[in-house]
């Protein structure tokens, strides 16, 4: 029989990447933990809010930047389409997809003031607010909850950092317990899920909202 020619993938040894990697995993779980022992009131809380708004006929609408950003589209986007249950499409938007909006709010007026501005034109008092901000220190997000607040509409942080100055204008907060960027993105995501399937679980056999 010929042997293959082709040469085998060497072992990767424990080297500096790989326990960089190692520690990064093992930090992540441990800041999850902690989100555990000290955040699931809140992130339950997270979910009745909205699924009130929705229930009332109300929406919600997500934003923040970068990370924060990307977080507020692929949770919308779980509420719009489809999560684990058959659902209507919930009413549910992200502040942060149309480049025409953001580049004119942004050159015209100020980049403070790119959710402010479309939360003054879309929202009302039955919806709510969602900021998202690892910091808490965002100032278009403070000024977007601040808009919100003066409408009326019930707003939520979504943050770490103890919260910053975000957390302790809302309504309600979920602080991910860390001070570091991307172990507070990780739970970001975590939490629009698990509030995803929250939403799904009070809503996704109705035939309507």
């Amino acid at each position: 029989m010929q042997k293959s020619t082709r040469a085998r993938k060497p072992a990767i040894e424990d080297d500096q990447e790989v326990s960089m990697a190692r520690d990064a995993i093992r930090k992540s779980i441990e800041t999850k933990q902690r989100l555990a022992e000290e955040c699931l009131d809140d992130i339950v809380q997270m979910a009745r809010m909205i699924t009130i708004a929705l229930r009332k006929g109300g929406k919600v609408v997500f934003f923040g930047n970068g990370g924060s950003a990307a977080d507020a589209q692929h949770i919308s986007a779980e509420l719009v389409g489809k999560f684990k249950r058959a659902r209507p499409p919930l009413r549910a938007s992200a502040l942060t997809t149309n480049t025409s909006i953001l580049t004119a709010i942004g050159n015209d007026i100020g980049f403070d003031e790119i959710f402010a501005r479309q939360i003054q034109a879309t929202l009302e008092r039955e919806d709510v607010a969602v900021g998202i901000s690892t910091s808490g220190r965002s100032a278009n997000v403070i000024k977007g909850v601040e808009e919100a607040r003066r409408i009326g509409a019930k707003t939520i942080a979504l943050t770490g950092s103890g919260g910053g100055q975000l957390g302790p204008i809302c309504d309600h907060r979920v602080i991910v317990p860390s001070d570091d960027t991307q172990r507070i993105q990780e739970c970001h995501i975590m939490i629009g899920h698990i509030v995803c399937e929250l939403i799904d679980e009070t809503l996704g056999d109705r035939s309507h909202v």
